[in-house]
């Protein structure tokens, strides 16, 4: 009976991923002209670029290398031109951390002062966002740009589910493929930082079951930080918008960003926030900053 460990394939797959990316022609490499029975690079070339061997990658790729080294990892990740999230997801990959399987993260919790800090941003819809993409808090005007969280169960209030599986979410989106790709890049990011999460890897298995884009889209090992970006809404109330993000961190929990969406000024995207803004402050007002659920979110 064998002894051996199953063999992870995260880092293979992922490098397999972002060389079938990769044009010869995008790295001084000779196109060829003839078409080429897989898409990007040849593992000859990008072995060449890494200057490691080709039996070396190979070993990388189907997971049977030890332990990689940092100038190995460096090399790699200037042949296929990561972007630094990218590297960072390189990095995570190629060294998971070692944990108990299936160990549940510590709870995520709210600091009165974040919730104050969201109380204040009147003009600005903002959501707090966890591990997962979880939402664990957010103002009204994020509510009422978004969803109006108060009223679903606190399993439902996780961005990723609600672009994949509401249709109402889905339409809210000017663009749904664009931001729903990118929700997938977010969460890979955080399975790279928590591989061990059972909540994610739930998570993961409900949306590929449900949704061919998602399971398509997962296994291309697109990844994102969350950091800043530009989303357009077709928003039921206050019309069409097109809204800048930015993530911020939150003091020193690294899984937990403030997202903070803003209209270039003057702009019609300003008007139908504002319009929007007094919208949520009348009648149909949802509910003020809340918690995620009823007590601190898992």
């Amino acid at each position: 009976m064998s002894t051996q460990e199953p063999v992870d394939l995260t880092l293979g797959d992922f490098l397999r991923a972002c060389r079938a990316r990769v044009r010869p022609e995008d790295v001084g490499l000779p196109g060829g002209g003839r078409p080429r029975r897989v898409p990007g690079l040849r593992r000859e070339e990008l072995a060449l670029l890494a200057h490691v061997s080709v039996d070396y990658l190979v070993r990388l790729e189907q997971g049977r290398a030890a332990r990689v080294s940092a100038e190995v990892l460096q090399a790699l990740s200037e042949a296929l031109r990561l972007r630094p999230d990218e590297h960072e997801y390189l990095l995570r990959v190629a060294r998971p951390p070692r944990s108990a399987p299936a160990t549940r993260p510590a709870p995520q919790r709210v600091r009165p002062q974040t919730r104050q800090l969201l109380d204040s941003l009147h003009e600005f819809p903002a959501l707090l966002l966890g591990r997962r993409m979880d939402v664990l808090a957010w103002n009204p005007l994020g509510a009422a740009l978004l969803a109006d969280f108060d009223t679903l169960p606190a399993v439902r209030r996780n961005l990723v589910r609600l672009a994949f599986t509401d249709p109402t979410c889905r339409a809210l989106y000017a663009d749904w493929a664009t931001a729903a790709r990118e929700c997938v890049a977010y969460l890979r990011m955080d399975a790279a930082r928590w591989p061990d999460d059972p909540a994610l890897t739930e998570l993961v298995d409900e949306l590929s079951a449900k949704d061919d884009d998602f399971r398509r889209w997962w296994r291309d090992h697109r990844v994102r930080a969350r950091a800043f970006g530009r989303k357009r809404f077709q928003h039921p109330v206050a019309g069409p918008m097109e809204l800048d993000f930015q993530a911020l961190g939150v003091g020193d929990d690294p899984d937990q960003t403030l997202f903070v969406y803003t209209a270039e000024a003057d702009s019609p995207s300003a008007e139908a926030l504002r319009f929007l803004a007094a919208w949520s402050a009348g009648p149909h007002r949802p509910a003020r900053t809340r918690l995620r659920g009823d007590g601190p979110a898992a």
